[in-house]
């Protein structure tokens, strides 16, 4: 046998003879002090043998159970020669296997491996944000991978790559073509659309039910085109969807002020490809739309069904991508459950991020009730307890709270007296009827449990197998339906979802909700047996 050769294959021979010999003789092993099979392991980590294939020549050591103390030796560990690019490839590959695969391209794939000291990875991130994100979320799940793929611990941490954004801001909005759109001829400020004055970051409530949103929405603002794009915001008519995408084009103008700043609703956009259909001028369209730096579309669930507009922004989206400018689109729903859009336009809004907006919580209201008589300088004319009156019985959105807050203020006015629980009550005796017709959080919870107990009979599962930790597709598949069915039926947060189902945090559930919303589509019989389930809870209701 060659000491010398290059091989992995005969290094890994040497391991195979010498458990041989411990097994003819004894006494053999006993002889071999540590230090003498140290600096034997130390001879081939630090030659070629380990050096080009370090994984599978660890693995072949670790399946000998009386070498494996000394491979896990900080001597041992301290000789390994990965490089930090292998480490976090390796890394990547098996969190596939271990994560959800939205979470994996959203989150993970995005980090880049900056150094390895044998015992600590250090990944960069492209702002602070994801640096915190995958700091509460991933650090546990990436250093338990470590045992699995080296045989040996290893910690994560995330920094944010000074470099790489210092590199973002000074290159925010560079046009494909600066020979096509010469600077002195960029127009200023916002080019179609009017920003709302009120709608900024500062004037925005954040709260557990939209904290995703407003995150990736201000990552946006402080790296445009480079971090999240296209961004896609849904939620119920009323959240706040337009305020957030607004404060994005509030912060990037000012900033930049020459950025060319398009903001239109799907309506309006296609209304202005009827028009320059009809008048023979496109050229001039597709030039007003495709030469903007901040593209912000609102109520793009508007384009299902129309063919022609939906070519049109399918074109106009891909000018602007590919030119690494940003695009930020509001929704009612997800992309995939957007009636009769097209898939090569479901594909492209979901290429960056998708995040959510729901109904606010308790608390969650209260604050926005106290932002809102802030703002309005009303704190000593709306006393504390009818803040908390008026949050419990208006539960719908942030719209429907303002106006209740404008409806009791012209109440008291008009009654010439005080705001008062009195007055709440008398203003806002609709609302607290509507309310009071409303299943109690109980049945809330009475009714989610229904729900999977429905799934896991149709699946044949236990309801604590949707609960539990287990990947199989046994229990996955079963276990985002009834996230999907929670969703629909009971309309309930992300947050929620995920919590009643193990702890799962946002990413998780969006992605269940995309993946059944894709399997509804694809398979008749999987849509039947979903409509058999929601048919029978609604038959209960």
């Amino acid at each position: 046998m060659s000491w010398t050769s290059a091989s992995g294959t005969h290094a890994c021979g040497f391991f195979s003879c010498f458990a041989g010999y411990k097994s003819a003789f004894p006494s053999l092993l006993l002889a071999v002090q540590k230090s003498v099979l140290s600096k034997l392991l130390n001879l081939f980590t630090t030659q070629r043998y380990f050096k080009s294939r370090p994984i599978c020549l660890q693995a072949r050591v670790l399946t000998y159970p009386h070498l494996r103390p000394y491979v896990r030796s900080p001597f041992f560990l301290s000789s390994v020669t990965l490089s930090a690019t292998e480490v976090w490839s390796t890394l990547i590959g098996r969190a596939r296997l271990e994560l959800p695969e939205q979470a994996v391209e959203t989150w993970l794939v995005p980090l880049v491996a900056q150094e390895f000291d044998g015992r600590m990875l250090v990944l960069t991130a492209p702002d602070q944000w994801s640096v915190e994100w995958n700091e509460s979320k991933h650090t546990q799940a990436l250093e338990a991978l470590g045992p699995v793929c080296f045989g040996h611990p290893i910690s994560i941490s995330f920094r944010v790559e000074q470099e790489r954004l210092k590199r973002s801001q000074m290159d925010l909005f560079a046009p494909a073509n600066s020979a096509t759109i010469p600077p002195l001829q960029r127009p200023h400020s916002v080019t179609i659309g009017i920003l709302s004055k009120r709608y900024t970051f500062s004037e925005f409530v954040v709260g557990r039910s939209n904290e995703l949103a407003v995150a990736a929405a201000t990552a946006v603002s402080q790296a445009p085109g480079k971090t999240y794009n296209p961004l896609f915001i849904y939620g119920a008519t009323g959240l706040g969807k337009t305020h957030l995408m607004q404060a994005i084009a509030h912060e990037i103008l000012a900033k930049n002020p020459s950025c060319r700043t398009t903001l239109i609703s799907t309506e309006q956009f296609t209304n202005d490809v009827i028009t320059s259909i009809a008048k023979r001028a496109m050229p001039d369209f597709r030039r007003r739309y495709r030469e903007t730096d901040l593209l912000l579309v609102d109520d793009v669930h508007f384009l299902g069904g129309k063919e022609a507009t939906q070519e049109e922004f399918f074109h106009t989206f891909n000018a602007i991508y590919e030119a690494g400018r940003q695009v930020v689109v509001t929704s009612d729903r997800p992309p995939s459950e957007i009636p009769r859009l097209e898939s090569r336009l479901v594909s492209r809004f979901e290429w960056g991020m998708v995040a959510d907006i729901a109904q606010p919580d308790l608390e969650h209201r209260i604050a926005i009730l106290r932002q809102k008589a802030r703002a309005d300088r009303l704190e000593q004319a709306i006393p504390d307890d009818v803040i908390e009156f008026v949050a419990n019985h208006v539960q719908a959105n942030v719209r429907e709270l303002e106006g209740s807050i404008i409806k009791l203020l012209a109440y008291a006015s008009l009654r010439n007296r005080p705001v008062s629980l009195d007055i709440a009550r008398e203003a806002l005796r609709d609302k607290v009827r509507t309310h009071e017709s409303r299943p109690a959080r109980s049945s809330r919870h009475d009714r989610l449990r229904s729900i999977q107990q429905r799934v896991a009979t149709e699946w044949g599962v236990s309801v604590e197998g949707l609960q539990a930790k287990s990947r199989t597709r046994a229990v996955t598949v079963p276990r985002q339906v009834a996230m999907y069915l929670s969703r629909e039926l009971l309309g309930l947060q992300l947050v929620e979802i995920g919590g009643a189902f193990g702890g799962r945090d946002h990413s998780t559930v969006i992605h269940s909700l995309d993946r059944v919303s894709s399997m509804i589509k694809e398979s008749v019989e999987f849509r039947g047996r979903v409509e058999k389930i929601r048919d029978s809870l609604r038959n209960d209701t």
